[in-house]
């Protein structure tokens, strides 16, 4: 193991937090973990649910991986009455047949937010080039 199988993309407002983090596994392939909330905090929770899966969205783009990467979703909300509104949003985002192991909690927010996203995502396996060249990433 080195100080490179693991990346991170500091949280903006608290940096011993992740937004993102990447664990590269020897060989090839590994996972990408991600935690979103909506950018927008005045919106209603289907507006809210679509700005943190934009959010997710960008990092996973970023890492070179769709939204058919994701293997679990971890859906934490303010009112859990609210479950209706997430489930049509989220079908409006996620492939059909490509849904991840989802759970839906209800918890307490700091103000303004109505929903939490923490996805983890399988990283691709390496390309014959990457495994002839030795270079898994």
């Amino acid at each position: 193991m080195t100080a490179t199988d693991i990346s991170r993309i500091p949280n903006k407002t608290l940096p011993t937090k992740s937004a993102v983090a990447v664990y590269h596994l020897p060989g090839g392939g590994g996972f990408l973990w991600a935690v979103a909330t909506s950018p927008d905090r005045t919106q209603d929770i289907k507006a809210q649910t679509l700005g943190a899966l934009g959010v997710i969205e960008v990092y996973l783009r970023d890492a070179g991986l769709d939204r058919t990467r994701i293997v679990k979703a971890e859906i934490v909300v303010t009112d859990h009455d609210n479950k209706p509104a997430f489930d049509e949003a989220w079908s409006s985002w996620m492939p059909a047949g490509y849904g991840p192991v989802r759970s839906f909690v209800q918890s307490v927010m700091p103000e303004g937010d109505l929903i939490e996203i923490i996805i983890t995502a399988a990283l691709l396996p390496p390309t014959p080039e990457q495994q002839a060249g030795g270079d898994a990433r």
